[in-house]
């Protein structure tokens, strides 16, 4: 089915709830391994959506701090609790360097929408703030499947607007050649290796409205990309590719 006629077929939206939305500036700590570290000197805490209790949020709320849990909305991951519920029909090739991870098609959204529609509820039961896709550029790889940036863009706005009915932010993730037409949908971004690969100028829609842009550098010495962030508007941290709780901020 064609992601346009899975979305007609999909019901009206809801009223959205009010929701949080940060601001140019926001500190942020993003942690996807190990045992979290709650002492990061961040107002914002990315953390896993499934690994994270709900006492954890609640916790971290106590101490004055946003949290935001990470969904992979674009692929399929053999570990996750729910991974039975994908069939085979849209589970394509896997991602390079992801052992027992494999891109979605991101066009059946009949299939693929319950799925994490599911995990939004759980992501917003849990008291999170605000929510991250993952692999939300599915379009741009070797995903087996024929995808297009208007696949990709209508794919991406459905899931801010599921996001959006639960009262969650949505970030935006690195799908940096479509900034400019989903920045009305978004309400932050969370990008990666921008200054590496020379592609931060892109993300100029979400800072010139004043929504919050984090980036993340895994090889690049702060002093190759701090002074530029800054300029740009732009948070930056130097992190492991695990994303553990290391992490070298930009002063």
């Amino acid at each position: 089915m064609a992601v346009l006629a899975a979305l007609a077929a999909w019901p009206e939206p809801g009223v959205a709830a009010a929701r949080w939305m940060p601001g140019l500036g926001t500190t942020w700590q993003i942690q996807f391994s190990g045992r979290l570290n709650p002492s990061i000197d961040a107002t914002v805490l990315d953390v896993d959506m499934f690994d994270t209790a709900a006492s954890t949020v609640a916790a971290l709320h106590a101490d004055g701090r946003h949290v935001v849990c990470y969904i992979n909305a674009g692929a399929w991951e053999k570990w996750r609790p729910d991974a039975g519920r994908y069939p085979r029909i849209v589970k394509g090739r896997g991602l390079d360097g992801w052992p027992g991870e494999k891109w979605l098609d991101i066009r059946r959204i009949d299939v693929i929408g319950p799925i994490l529609t599911s995990r939004l509820d759980q992501c917003a039961a849990k008291g999170f703030d605000g929510v991250e896709f993952d692999n939300v550029d599915g379009y741009s790889n070797d995903s087996g499947f024929p995808l297009t940036a208007a696949d990709q863009l209508a794919f991406d706005r459905w899931l801010a607007a599921r996001a959006h009915e639960r009262g969650l932010a949505v970030g935006f993730k690195n799908t940096l050649e479509l900034a400019l037409q989903l920045e009305p949908d978004f309400d932050f971004a969370i990008l990666e290796q921008c200054f590496q690969y020379r592609e931060c100028a892109l993300v100029t829609p979400f800072v010139d409205a004043g929504k919050s842009v984090v980036d993340i550098e895994y090889s690049l010495t702060r002093g190759q990309f701090c002074a530029k962030a800054a300029t740009l508007g732009i948070v930056a941290m130097r992190k492991r590719l695990a994303l553990d709780a290391w992490r070298r901020a930009c002063p």
